[in-house]
């Protein structure tokens, strides 16, 4: 059996890289089978998620429900170290954008995004992205790695904690959008840990709601969508063409627009619930008449909600952004059409946290 340990160097302990295992990584039902096959009750595991997940403290000294040796097995097999955060930049309406760095010295980026009731995080799964893009800054970086499902928790809890301290007049917890740098669904497995961590109800206890998922169209990825838990589907759509989607989405051409669509059309979705089809609008490339009708050909019988997005430029940017005009217009035709239609308010922009701006090697240059 491990040996007792002081307080002080339970904390050493906790927080050191020569611990077995990130606690971030463990489900509570891998918990519960490490305490069991170790021969401590099962039981504790539902207190130890309570701790760390909604008091934010892994302080096991104050619970007098763990046992001694239960508290000395957690420290010496868990450490509970957390991103790193090393910039914070704040827009002008209240979004921040968090540079954070790994163990490994990796960064990545998370934006914490405010809208009227509560916030809601946008996080990176992977270091850089494979997708390549065009419209997209982080597919200048390339990729570097997936996150680990402790990296991605890690992003929220950091964010949700600076939330708690900076801005306590809105502490609920925050929803989650996998939109960040990276292809979620290029890294599924630990995605769907991050995922089923975040639902557990003796841990942050997020509903399936709360969380939604955006995809470029990875194949791979969307044919085992029904493993994860209902969450919402966001697709970046951006062009009803092949042609044109092939420019801003070279997955596209392996993973065209009808195999796609025979796919999506497989996952099974709950009463009231939609598929959200993510459209750039892009200045003269896909605001055209012709885009509108494709539109209504592909979606007019789908569950579909269209979020229009006006393109965010950023430094080298290859396309415009198009006049608020030409936005309205362009959503008023689809909805002439019966289509569902939003447009999604640009938020973080002039710090370049607002879609498709990410990229960890700019940020560490402002």
């Amino acid at each position: 059996m491990v040996a007792k340990v002081k307080f002080a160097e339970y904390i050493i302990m906790m927080t050191s890289k020569e611990a077995a295992h990130s606690f971030y990584n463990q489900s509570l039902e891998e918990l519960s089978h490490t305490l069991h096959e170790s021969g401590f009750k099962q039981k504790s595991a539902d207190e130890i998620f309570r701790l760390v997940y909604k008091r934010f403290n892994p302080n096991f000294e104050a619970v007098d429900t763990l046992s001694r040796k239960t508290i000395d097995f957690i420290s010496t097999h868990y450490r509970f170290d957390l991103p790193k955060i090393v910039k914070v930049q704040n827009a002008d309406d209240n979004t921040v954008k968090f540079l954070v760095e790994l163990a490994d010295g990796n960064q990545v980026e998370s934006v914490l995004i405010p809208f009227a009731k509560k916030y809601t995080i946008c996080l990176s799964s992977q270091v850089g992205c494979a997708m390549k893009c065009s419209f997209c800054f982080t597919g200048l970086q390339g990729l570097k790695r997936n996150l680990e499902a402790s990296e991605i928790i890690g992003q929220y809890i950091v964010a949700y904690k600076w939330l708690r301290e900076n801005r306590p007049e809105k502490i609920a917890s925050p929803n989650i959008v996998f939109m960040g740098q990276g292809e979620p669904l290029h890294n599924f497995d630990q995605v769907k840990k991050a995922v089923e961590i975040f639902l557990t109800t003796e841990g942050l206890h997020l509903g399936f709601r709360q969380i939604t998922l955006s995809t470029a169209g990875y194949l791979p990825g969307l044919e085992r969508f029904s493993e994860l838990p209902n969450i919402n589907l966001a697709l970046s759509l951006h062009s009803p063409i092949d042609e044109d989607r092939n420019k801003l989405i070279p997955l596209n051409k392996r993973y065209s627009l009808e195999k796609l669509f025979e796919k999506l059309d497989q996952i099974k979705l709950l009463k009231r619930q939609f598929i959200t089809y993510e459209y750039l609008l892009i200045k003269d490339l896909n605001d055209r008449d012709e885009d509108i009708t494709l539109l209504n050909k592909w979606l007019g019988q789908r569950r579909a909600i269209i979020n229009i997005i006006p393109f965010n430029e950023f430094p080298g940017a290859p396309y415009k952004r198009p006049l608020t005009s030409k936005v309205n217009e362009f959503k008023t035709k689809l909805e002439r059409l019966g289509l569902t239609v939003k447009v999604r308010t640009t938020k973080g922009s002039d710090i370049l946290a607002a879609c498709g701006q990410l990229n960890t090697l700019q940020s560490k240059t402002l």
